[in-house]
């Protein structure tokens, strides 16, 4: 039987490791959106996007490129940050000692010590691309020899349930954000700025040649909406993502005869049932960012069904884990 610490180490290192390559895609396409952007204060979407205003001016004077960067990036202060993330999955990992492969420990230590071996230097305009490219090849690299070495048990079904559950939360981010941001004005529509933009959107969440595919002759804020929220094929549609922790879960129950998990499959239902009720014409006339928002809350309640049923914590999360809710 799987230790209830064990249970929370594995599914709290991936939401990490997830968290941190999703921060790094989405200051990439940030950084994008700022050079081309009219809005001079672009960069405080970044700050709405993680709750994070009040936290980032108590320490810094003015919202820009270099402050917002450094603040994500190599600020051990915020728990929000790539190097926090990467320094709790590592803290996570270390937990999971005698149940990970030596594959997985020692890749995750390189690349915890390339990233504290980051200066300044490296967020300054000309590294800066190499900088996320190396954050998000760290982060796959981990997912890529986890797959690969993590024996197939409950330690390997809560590990996939905490990435999904982390992706969900993170592809609704970038939506709640991006849409309303990039909602093209007048002479904007359709010309090379506006599908720029778009194009943008769907590379950061590494989307662009699926959605393609999908829709080869056109490109509009309703159909990559609709591609990112309900599309059951895309690995990071908020709808595979949904999917995949009912199977997780399930799998929990009936392999391994885990007695908890019945609250947070209801949750899982619901949001089921929000995605497969409505076209995303429906949810856009009824108002995205409500949408979201809803989902984002309910996200946030699974998150406290799992850790009451299965890690035996009252709140919804616990210890460390808490400062990044």
């Amino acid at each position: 039987m799987l230790l209830a610490r064990h249970a929370e180490a594995a599914f709290w290192m991936a939401r990490y490791v997830e968290r941190a390559e999703n921060l790094a895609r989405l200051l990439d396409v940030q950084q994008v959106f700022a050079n081309d952007s009219r809005d001079p204060g672009s960069w405080r979407s970044m700050l709405v996007l993680n709750s994070d205003e009040t936290r980032f001016l108590g320490s810094h004077g003015s919202v820009g490129r270099a402050s917002v960067t450094q603040f994500y990036v190599l600020d051990q202060d915020n728990p929000t940050s790539i190097l926090s993330a990467i320094h709790l999955a590592r803290e996570n990992a270390r937990a999971l000692r005698p149940l990970i492969s030596t594959e997985m420990w020692t890749q995750l230590n390189i690349f915890h010590r390339k990233l504290y071996a980051l200066t300044p230097a490296d967020l300054g305009e000309a590294r800066l691309p190499r900088t996320y490219a190396m954050v998000k090849e760290g982060c796959q690299a981990h997912t890529g020899i986890t797959d690969g070495t993590f024996f197939r048990d409950e330690a390997w079904h809560f590990y996939w349930l905490g990435r999904w559950v982390e992706r969900a939360d993170q592809t609704t981010r970038l939506l709640d954000i991006k849409y309303h941001q990039l909602l093209p004005r007048g002479a904007d529509v359709g010309s090379a700025f506006d599908i720029g933009q778009w194009n943008s959107v769907l590379r950061s969440a590494a989307g662009y040649y699926a959605y393609r595919r999908m829709h080869s002759q056109s490109m509009s804020p309703a159909t990559i909406a609709g591609f990112l929220l309900q599309n059951r094929a895309f690995p990071r549609s908020v709808a595979l993502c949904v999917n995949d922790m009912g199977n997780a879960l399930n799998d929990l129950r009936s392999r391994y005869g885990l007695r908890g998990g019945a609250a947070a499959l209801e949750r899982i239902d619901e949001l089921q049932a929000e995605l497969n009720g409505r076209s995303i014409e429906g949810i856009l006339a009824g108002g995205l960012h409500e949408f979201l928002d809803m989902f984002q809350k309910t996200l946030g309640l699974l998150g406290g069904d799992i850790a009451r049923e299965f890690f035996h914590h009252e709140e919804v999360v616990s210890q460390s884990q808490s400062q990044c809710q």
